[in-house]
Parts: structure tokens; C-alpha cells; sequence
């Protein structure tokens, strides 16, 4: 069990780190388009801090996210498990919340009230987000408390259902509890990534069953040092595609189901959200043959973070590129394709290999090439 003073330590080392080590912002700060209809937002919906059994002060939640370009945030506090209570007592639940709330107010930040309802299984744990008053949870039935939350008009997600500690084969399972909460609309989502695991069982769920896909953090330490943030990696985030900037939208947006996951350079979700992203990410900017060639050079641009790898399903093959192409993060890659004769338009077909719209299943983009 990690002590208050080994947490203070950390909040000490990462207070220093932000503020003598002021990164370039358009490095680290985590970057995705629009898509038609909708603003993208940037969610961490799961994380701790001292005031459950995470290692750092709320102020520092705040300025993580602020540092990866985040839009909005939750701190779930277990209501149940407080390792730290005799040395940070708070009668009141919500005071983590309250803490990140004051420190974000001069951002654009939105921060969440949250608390993780933390039974055994089943059902387990699960997040409530959106609530009024995290005192009120503390239930002990574990299916009143979830009525108490949508009192509240919360949305509520399983968390880690492949988690190892509840579920020794890593496979997500649905159990009775959760079956009759899915029946009495209690449960709205469930987390296909947490941390630095993937679930396609639980991809399946939330495809089968009707549920928001989320992934989060669910970080305790420090975000740099569990995502090797300096080095160019990146937390788990929840993609929602919300009409407009504020906390009810982004709640309106999670209720429709709306989401993507971004997760160790991989985008998971429904295909209707997916491929608009990926839509709005790649672009074409430009397509002109070779000087007396028929080879035809086509200039695809990547506004967004992810490293995308195509494989390519197309009629015709390149000539410096292999099966596989790999589109940086925001630079532009230009394929060399063997039309074998000069032609006015082609049509370029790819799988995009790191993202997953249901098991084992990628989308396929498809490029309408008009040449110049």
C-alpha cells in the first residue's frame, strides 16, 4: 500500500516537472479533427488521485490534462476503498472534484463529477460520471447504489472488465447482475481499453449489448511515467463527438453512443464515428504523374496524431511503397502508383490496419483520386 508520504513525493517531483520543463505544447498535446457534424472532444473519464488510492493532489490531474490538450475530465474516487483516510480525512466525497474544479476554472478544461462504485465481483467496478453528490452513493446494495446514480442523471460505465484481479482469464463476461443492470437501463457503457489493456470481449459487449465504447487511464501514478509521455506516448482517451463545447453536450454525446477510442496509436469504436475520422485525418492534396511516366504520384496528408498503416486492397500496386503504407502523424506521404496508363481519376482502397471498428474487423477507406 503506497504511504501519503511516498504520494506527496510524486506531487512534489511532477509540481517541479511541469513548471521547469515547459515542453513544446504542440508536441504533447494530443491532436484528432472534427468531423461533419460534430466538435471532437478529449476525454479521461477514469483516474485517481490521494484522495482514494492514487498517488497525487487534484491540482495535478489538472495540469496533465491541460498539458495533453484534454477538453474534459473526471477524478473517480473509489467510493468504497480509501487507503489514505487516516492520514487525508474528507468526510466529504466530493472534495477531489471540488479541488480540480477551482484549479481548472482559468481553462478550457471541463471537469466531471465522478466516483467509481467499487464492489466485488459481480458486478465489479463501475464509474459514475455526471453525478450531484458522490456522499449519496455510498450505498451498500450493489444495485441500489446504481439506481441512486440515475437519480442523479449519471452515466454510468463498466470499468476493466478484462481486469486480471476479478477476472482471472482477462476475458470480459457478462454475468447475471450485469445482465439484469443492462435490463433495467443502469449500466450506459463499458470500458474497451483501461490503462494498457484492450478487450475485444469487451468490444463485443458493447457492440452486442448497445453500450457506449470507453477507454480511459484509470492512472494512479503519474501520466508521463506510465504513457512515457516525453518519448512520445500518449494516455488512453474516450473520442467524443459532441454538437458543441460544454458538459451536457459531451454527457448528450456519451448517452448517443458517439465515441472512439485512441489507445497506443490504435482507434476503436463504431464504424459510423470511425471512418469520418479517419475521413477527416487523411486527405488528399495532391495527384500528378510523373514526367513521361505512368507512374503517378499521390500526396495523402495526415492532420492527426495517429500513425496510420494501410494496407493497400487496390487494383493497382506502388512503386516505392510496399502492401503495407505507413502515414506519419501530421506530415504528408507520397505514394508512387503504377497506373500502367495515363488515366484521369483512379480509386486508392485501403484497410486501415490500426483501427478496429469490432473483432478482428478493420474499415476500409476508400480514396477518390481525380489527377491533375
Amino acid at each position: 500500500m503506497k504511504t501519503a508520504v511516498h504520494s506527496f513525493v510524486l506531487t512534489f517531483i511532477f509540481s517541479l516537472f511541469l513548471f521547469s520543463h515547459d515542453h513544446d505544447h504542440g508536441g504533447r498535446t494530443i491532436d484528432f479533427p472534427n468531423i461533419p457534424g460534430y466538435l471532437t472532444f478529449k476525454c479521461d473519464f477514469h483516474q485517481h488521485t490521494v484522495f482514494s488510492d492514487g498517488d497525487v493532489w487534484p491540482t495535478i490531474r489538472v495540469q496533465e490534462a491541460i498539458k495533453d490538450g484534454l477538453d474534459a475530465i473526471s477524478l473517480t474516487e473509489h467510493l468504497e476503498y480509501q487507503p489514505h483516510k487516516n492520514d487525508i480525512p474528507h468526510p466529504d466525497r466530493n472534495r477531489a472534484y471540488t479541488l480540480a474544479l477551482n484549479e481548472a476554472k482559468n481553462s478550457n478544461l471541463i471537469v466531471v463529477n465522478g466516483s467509481e462504485i467499487t464492489r466485488r465481483m459481480p458486478p465489479g467496478h463501475s464509474n459514475a460520471i455526471f453525478i450531484s453528490d458522490a456522499n449519496k452513493l455510498l450505498v451498500a446494495d450493489s444495485v441500489e447504489v446504481f439506481r441512486e446514480a440515475k437519480k442523479q442523471g449519471a452515466f454510468t460505465f463498466w470499468n476493466h472488465p478484462n481486469w486480471i484481479g476479478q477476472s482471472t482469464t482477462g476475458i470480459a463476461t457478462l454475468t447475471d447482475v450485469h445482465k439484469f443492470l443492462l435490463k433495467e437501463k443502469l449500466l450506459d457503457g463499458i470500458e474497451v481499453v483501461n490503462d494498457v489493456t484492450y478487450s475485444d470481449e469487451a468490444l463485443q459487449i458493447a457492440l452486442d449489448h448497445d453500450l457506449t465504447i470507453m477507454g480511459t487511464s484509470d492512472i494512479h501514478g503519474l501520466i508521463d511515467w506510465q504513457y512515457n509521455v516525453p518519448d512520445g506516448g500518449h494516455r488512453p482517451i474516450t473520442l467524443v463527438f459532441a454538437k458543441e463545447r460544454s458538459a451536457e453536450s459531451i454527457k448528450e454525446a456519451l448517452f448517443a453512443r458517439r465515441t472512439a477510442v485512441w489507445f497506443n496509436n490504435t482507434l476503436i469504436g463504431r464504424e459510423e464515428f470511425l471512418l469520418p475520422l479517419i475521413k477527416q485525418s487523411l486527405k488528399i492534396r495532391s495527384a500528378v504523374y510523373q514526367n513521361k511516366k505512368s507512374v503517378l504520384n499521390v500526396t495523402i496528408e495526415n492532420s492527426s496524431d495517429a500513425e496510420y498503416i494501410l494496407q493497400n486492397n487496390s487494383d493497382y500496386t506502388f512503386h516505392a511503397h510496399a502492401n503495407v503504407v505507413t502515414l506519419k502523424p501530421h506530415e504528408a506521404t507520397t505514394l508512387e502508383v503504377k497506373t500502367v496508363e495515363p488515366l484521369k481519376n483512379i480509386q486508392l482502397k485501403f484497410s486501415v490496419l490500426n483501427a478496429v471498428v469490432a473483432p478482428k474487423k478493420h474499415p476500409e477507406i476508400i480514396f477518390d483520386v481525380v489527377i491533375q
